[in-house]
């Protein structure tokens, strides 16, 4: 493997030396730590070449300090900002698979790896089936495989494909730099350039996509849904995230490991009903969770402070947890949260909550759910960067009945009371009542009242209390002498032997 231009190791220790960076964190996921120290090495001897050049042949070079981290805090594809503020890191350098969200406080270069494509018969392949469709084509691929779609072209060129129109995906700058400005809470974020969410901005010559690192352009006149979309690379996130995000296209996906096509997403499919399933859950819920799941990308905090004002607006009560990685143990340790809302980047937010004791949902789904005239109409956003707004949630009606799929019948949902305050400032524990309205439809059935309440209340209405301090029985009772011996025979069966 050539280490030089597998890991950009030029392009990196150029970064860092022309902006004078004296302490550098490298953050590397599991499957690369094994080359880690060869990078380093590499990376400590190209640095101290770029400064002697710099300062000169009598100058003093400046020694730059190297810091690898491994075992993010969230997710391996974003920046750890917080992993790097450790070791009072002055920018980050991201090995392997990443989502290209940018951050909150340090600039960042992403290295992005190559895998290994074979280019002809990736293009041969692309050429055939150019040929049997009828639709317009758009190129997406995996990052791993950026550095081969300038090669693929050329192939495509040689081949005289030309009978349809086929767009290529670009990459974006690996270099991401934060804001200079942060954004009040009732502003929205503002992305550098070079970034932007996975959403159309229109233009006055075409429409602009991006998503997950990549960018593209369409003409005047078209959408997504006019074309095919012809994905190179492995089912994994970064897929996912385009198979949810453009659901209503066609999609084809040529697996260049394997040197196959799959067009069957079926299962992929059924994910979309069940997230629909979980939309309408969610409407039930009373007390929610919001997981932090991520702590650098820009915009985070924004998302958080929405989400609650969207849920307490709704008449439901919202609890902020920060715990790292959600697993199934960590979140069954609040069993009084009836749903839970992940706020993360837009390659971890489809979380699967099939093993946990409470579903997990997206704050797209949560709009849906609380929000007021939002309806599911197949559209799906997975970055909650397009989702922040300026003006505060306009939350649902309290006052109206709503059908419930999960009970089967109308409820009404309660409404939250306003949380009064003591004299010592400290704010007193939230009194939802429930509200039971009697209004018949015409099968002269009730209908069924929501059942908000705060943790505490959760608490008091448990049938398991623990140990009671005060038993009605006052008497003690008298010990008893239990087994004695070995498991093997105690005492007293060696006693009835004999």
């Amino acid at each position: 493997m050539d280490l030089e231009s597998t890991y950009e190791i030029g392009r990196v220790a150029g970064f860092i030396s022309a902006r004078a960076f004296r302490r550098v964190a490298l953050q590397f996921p599991d499957e690369l730590l094994k080359d880690s120290t060869r990078i380093v090495a590499a990376l400590h001897e190209k640095l101290l070449s770029f400064n002697q050049l710099q300062a000169g042949s009598n100058g003093d070079a400046k020694d730059v300090k190297l810091y690898v981290m491994a075992d993010t805090m969230y997710g391996n594809c974003c920046v750890d900002e917080v992993g790097a503020s450790h070791a009072n890191a002055d920018c980050v350098i991201h090995y392997g698979r990443t989502c290209f969200s940018p951050t909150s406080t340090l600039p960042a270069f992403l290295v992005l790896g190559k895998a290994s494509l074979g280019v002809p018969l990736c293009a041969q392949k692309l050429c055939e089936y150019i040929k049997k469709t009828g639709k317009p084509i758009l190129v997406l691929y995996g990052l791993e495989y950026a550095h081969a779609i300038t090669e693929i072209k050329a192939s495509m060129g040689s081949q005289a494909c030309f009978e349809l129109e086929v767009h290529y995906a670009d990459i974006m700058s690996p270099i991401i730099t934060p804001p200079e400005t942060f954004s009040s809470m009732n502003e929205q974020p503002e992305l550098s350039d070079g970034q932007c969410a996975n959403v159309r901005s229109t233009q006055e010559s075409n429409a602009t996509y991006c998503i997950g690192g990549l960018t593209w352009s369409l003409p005047v006149g078209r959408r997504m849904e006019d074309y095919l979309i012809f994905y190179v690379g492995s089912d994994d996130p970064a897929f996912a995230n385009i198979l949810m995000t453009y659901n209503a296209c066609e999609i084809v996906r040529y697996d260049a490991t394997e040197d196959l096509f799959v067009n069957d997403f079926s299962q992929q499919k059924r994910i979309l009903k069940r997230r629909y399933f979980l939309i309408e859950k969610a409407k039930d819920a009373s007390i929610i969770g919001i997981l932090v799941g991520t702590l650098g990308v820009a915009g985070y905090l924004h998302m958080i402070h929405q989400m609650k004002d969207l849920i307490t607006r709704a008449g439901k009560k919202a609890y902020t947890f920060v715990m790292g990685r959600p697993n199934p143990a960590k979140l069954a340790n609040f069993p009084e949260c009836d749903i839970f809302v992940y706020v993360s980047c837009a390659q971890t937010a489809l979380l699967d909550s099939k093993e946990f004791l409470a579903p997990v949902i997206t704050p797209f789904e949560a709009m849906i759910a609380f929000g007021r005239g939002s309806e599911w109409t197949g559209a799906y956003v997975t970055e909650f960067r397009d989702l922040i707004t300026s003006s505060p949630m306009e939350a649902k009606s309290q006052s109206e009945a709503r059908f419930s799929f999960i009970q089967g019948g109308y409820v009404e949902d309660v409404e939250q009371q306003e949380v009064e305050e003591v004299e010592d400032g400290v704010s007193a524990l939230v009194n939802i009542t429930e509200k039971a309205l009697r209004v018949r439809d015409k099968d002269s059935q009730t209908l069924m009242p929501g059942t908000a309440k705060s943790g505490a209340e959760y608490f008091a209405a448990r049938s398991y209390h623990g140990l009671d301090i005060h038993p009605e029985n006052n008497f003690s009772e008298p010990f008893l002498i239990g087994k004695s011996g070995r498991a093997s025979g105690y005492k007293n069966e060696t006693a009835q032997q004999s």
